[in-house]
């Protein structure tokens, strides 16, 4: 029997609250986590959807996802692979679900975990830091710190990103990637993607124009 045999692919349908996405490299988008009043899933996406999924979905929205299930005969393992995710309009939650809720396994913690940093991913390789990235991340750090961001942004370091001739390259916590991206750019930068620091500080006017300097590579 090959290795071939012994997998059996049928279709399914799940049906739960989406919890997290997972990322590979800092930045690419494989797949998420369902919970379901069964268990908990990792599914991974296809292609098509990895490129145009909307990135800010909110943790407790209720998904139906179809696609297909690989189960390993000799291993047991199961693999869903997810063709198409939609929002369910599921308005009601089942026991299960309402226990898991409310009552945390005793390996979770009490208290409640800290809100996660955003994170900004900057290539620090040798040529996006001579063609003004290092300028650039000292730049982003100052206005974070003026903007009392700091404690809610990180920026992080990443390896090659693929674009040497159009350096620097960042990748801001909703994943839109910026090439050629420049120190005098950082505030735009700021104020289109952290908006509700920047109303506090300046009229809508100013954030419009300033939207229209910043270069953008999708």
């Amino acid at each position: 029997m090959s290795k071939y045999d012994s997998v059996e692919v049928t279709q399914f349908c799940l049906e739960g609250r989406f919890l997290d996405f997972v990322i590979k490299d800092g930045y690419k988008l494989k797949g998420l986590m369902l919970m379901t009043a069964e268990s908990e899933f990792y599914i991974k996406l296809a292609k098509h959807l990895q490129f145009g999924f909307d990135l800010r979905l909110p943790p407790g929205t209720w998904l139906q996802i179809v696609g297909t299930k690989k189960y390993c005969t000799e291993s047991g393992k199961v693999k869903f692979k997810a063709e198409r995710v939609m929002a369910s309009g599921c308005d009601r939650v089942s026991e299960q679900s309402v226990y898991r809720e409310t009552n945390p396994t005793p390996a979770e913690p009490s208290n409640p975990k800290p809100e996660k940093k955003a994170v900004i991913l900057m290539c620090q390789k040798s040529d996006c830091m001579k063609r003004g990235g290092k300028t650039l991340c000292q730049s982003l750090e100052n206005e974070l710190s003026d903007r009392n961001l700091d404690n809610q942004v990180t920026i992080k370091a990443t390896g090659c990103m693929k674009n040497c001739k159009g350096a620097p390259n960042l990748v801001m916590p909703c994943k839109t990637r910026y090439s050629g991206i420049q120190a005098k750019d950082v505030p735009a930068l700021l104020d289109k993607h952290f908006p509700e620091v920047t109303l506090q500080k300046q009229p809508t006017e100013q954030l419009q124009e300033r939207d229209r300097t910043v270069p953008i590579v999708c």
